[in-house]
C-alpha cells in the first residue's frame, strides 16, 4: 500500500470502534495505554483548551502564535471537516500520511493487549475517541514538537485528552450544551470542564456567567492555580472592520497589542483572538509585535464563516448550537453588507434545533432545510416545521447538494442576497467539499 492508503486503512480501523458519541466518564483507558508507550503525551508541553463555543477557533489561534514564536506545535482538534489527519495538525499542516499511518503501527501491538484486558474484564475494546487521542499523541510525541494546543472531545475531567497534564488551561465561554453527559445546568457542566485545570497550572477564561466563573475560581484554587478572566485581567479594547477580517486591539496580560490584523469574521472571533493571546502569554509572556503580526495574520479557522463560494456569496459555519447560532447571526449582521440571507440548515438529532432557529430566524429570509449525512440528522422536515412555525419561507432538500443549488440559484437573483450553510459540523465538511469540487468561487452557473 502507498501511504496515502496506509493512512486511509488507519481511519477504517478507527471507524469500526465504538463511535465518537459513545462517550463515558473515565480516563483510565487511555492511561492505561499510554503507560505502555511510556507517556508520550508528557514529551512536550500543552495548552489544554475547553469551552461549549469558540474553542476550536481559540486554539487555533493560539497554534498560530505559538508557531510564529518559532516554537515547533501539535494541535488537536475535533472533528474534522473533510478528513481525519486535519484533527492532528503539525506546524500548521495535517499530519502527513506516512507519519500517522507509522504512528499507528507504533500502537497497535499495545492496543491490543489493552483490549484484551478490556474484554477480559467483561468491558468494551478501546472507543474511536480514545485510540485517535493515543494516536496524537505518540504522533506528537515521534515529531516531535514542542508545545500541543490540544482541545478537548467533549467536557473535560473524564475526556481522553485529560490524561495529558497542561501548563495552561483555557476556557471558551461555557454554555448548555451535551446536558445528558454533562450535567443538565451551566454549574454542573462547569465542573466537569474544570477537570482539565491541573496543580499549579496558569488558568485563563472567557467572560462566564456568575455560576461557572464561581467553579472555575474554586477548582483553580483548589489546585494551586493562577487564573484570570476576560474583563478583570485581559480583554479585547477595540475591533474594527478591515478587508478580510478586522482589525483588533488587545489588552493582554503583559501588554497591550494594537490594532493587529485578524483575517476572521465576526465580533465572537475578536474575543476568542483575546482569550488565544491570553494563554500564549500565560505560557511564554509578553508578545513581541512581529509576533502577533505574524501569528494572528496567519489564522485560519475552517468551516468558522468561510468564505466558499462567490457570486453568489456563500459561507459556511459549523453553528451547531443555539449560542454558535447567535454568534453567527451577530457577525452576518456586522461583517457583511447583504439585505437578505438564504440559510442552507442540517442538524444533528441531539443538537437544541429549535434553539438554532430560533436564534437563526432574525437573519433568514429563506430556509431551505437538509440534513447532514450521518444517522444522528434530524430529519429535514422536522427542521422545516420548526422554520415554518417563525413564520419563515422554507423548502425541504434531500441533502446538502440539492440545498446548496437552491439556496444559490435563489441568491442569483439579487446582488443583495447571500447564503449561509449551518448546523453541524458535518454538514460544514460536506458544504465545504462541495463547494472546491464544483467551485462556486467561480461564479453560479459559469
Amino acid at each position: 500500500m502507498n501511504d496515502r492508503e496506509r493512512a486511509d486503512a488507519v481511519y477504517s480501523a478507527l471507524v469500526q470502534r465504538q463511535g465518537e458519541r459513545w462517550v463515558q466518564p473515565r480516563v483510565e483507558r487511555t492511561a492505561r495505554v499510554l503507560e505502555l508507550l511510556d507517556d508520550p503525551q508528557k514529551t512536550y508541553r500543552v495548552i489544554h483548551v475547553t469551552g461549549t463555543n469558540g474553542k476550536t477557533s481559540t486554539s487555533r489561534v493560539i497554534e498560530s502564535l505559538v508557531r510564529a514564536l518559532g516554537l515547533r506545535t501539535g494541535l488537536f482538534t475535533s472533528p474534522h471537516l473533510e478528513r481525519f489527519t486535519e484533527r492532528i495538525m503539525v506546524d500548521g499542516e495535517p499530519i502527513g500520511d506516512a507519519a500517522i499511518a507509522d504512528a499507528w503501527d507504533e500502537i497497535d501491538p499495545f492496543v491490543s493487549i489493552v483490549d484484551a484486558e478490556l474484554e477480559a474484564a467483561g468491558d468494551a475494546r478501546l472507543t474511536f475517541f480514545e485510540l485517535l487521542t493515543i494516536l496524537a499523541f505518540v504522533a506528537f510525541a515521534d515529531a516531535p514538537i514542542d508545545v500541543l494546543v490540544l482541545e478537548v472531545g467533549m467536557g473535560g475531567s473524564w475526556d481522553s485528552t485529560n490524561t495529558a497534564d497542561g501548563d495552561v488551561a483555557v476556557f471558551a465561554p461555557i454554555d448548555i450544551d451535551h446536558a445528558d453527559r454533562l450535567g443538565a445546568t451551566i454549574p454542573d457542566i462547569a465542573a466537569v470542564k474544570a477537570g482539565i485545570i491541573k496543580q499549579g497550572a496558569a488558568v485563563v477564561s472567557a467572560q462566564q456567567h456568575p455560576a461557572a466563573a464561581a467553579v472555575l475560581r474554586t477548582a483553580a484554587a483548589t489546585k494551586g492555580a493562577t487564573i484570570a478572566f476576560e474583563s478583570a485581567e485581559f480583554g479585547l479594547v477595540s475591533q474594527r472592520l478591515a478587508v478580510g477580517g478586522q482589525l483588533i486591539t488587545v489588552r493582554g496580560l503583559a501588554g497591550t497589542y494594537e490594532d493587529e490584523y485578524l483575517p476572521l469574521y465576526g465580533a465572537h472571533q475578536g474575543f476568542n483572538a483575546a482569550l488565544a493571546i491570553a494563554a500564549v502569554e500565560s505560557l511564554v509572556g509578553p508578545l513581541a509585535g512581529e509576533v502577533l503580526t505574524d501569528g494572528l495574520g496567519a489564522v485560519t479557522s475552517p468551516g468558522r464563516l468561510q468564505l466558499v463560494g462567490t457570486n453568489p456569496t456563500v459561507l459556511v459555519d459549523a453553528a451547531h448550537n443555539p449560542h454558535g447560532a447567535r454568534a453567527l447571526a451577530a457577525a452576518l449582521q456586522e461583517s457583511f453588507d447583504f439585505d437578505e440571507w438564504g440559510v442552507v440548515l442540517g442538524v444533528l438529532a441531539d443538537k437544541d434545533a429549535e434553539g438554532i432557529v430560533a436564534e437563526l430566524a432574525p437573519i433568514a429570509a429563506h430556509v431551505f432545510a437538509t440534513a447532514p449525512d450521518s444517522d444522528r440528522a434530524s430529519d429535514a422536515d422536522a427542521i422545516a416545521d420548526l422554520a415554518e412555525a417563525r413564520d419563515l419561507p422554507v423548502t425541504v432538500h434531500d441533502d446538502v447538494a440539492v440545498a446548496a443549488e437552491a439556496a444559490r440559484e435563489w441568491a442569483s437573483a439579487s446582488d443583495r442576497r447571500a447564503v449561509v450553510i449551518a448546523g453541524s459540523v458535518i454538514l460544514a465538511g460536506e458544504a465545504v467539499s462541495l463547494a472546491d469540487a464544483e467551485d462556486w468561487k467561480s461564479g453560479w452557473r459559469s
